[in-house]
């Protein structure tokens, strides 16, 4: 029983550690983590999968000959 008391505490704390970054920030603004809105990344010509997708089923459409 104090073997999952002593987890059951632990994991309180890991997720009020955790979440500080989130009560505690001033400007309540977070940094994008999507590859699409990187600046660096879009440089590099990397793309999220989603668009490197779409790009290549437009280029199949306009190769195919009928």
């Amino acid at each position: 029983m104090n073997e999952i008391l002593l987890a059951i505490l632990a994991i309180g704390i890991a997720i009020l550690l955790l979440s500080l970054g989130v009560i505690l920030r001033k400007d309540h603004k977070f940094r994008s983590e999507h590859i699409s809105q990187n600046q660096r990344m879009r440089q590099d010509g990397i793309h999220c999968a989603t668009s490197q997708d779409r790009e290549a089923r437009k280029k199949e459409k306009l190769n195919i000959e009928d």
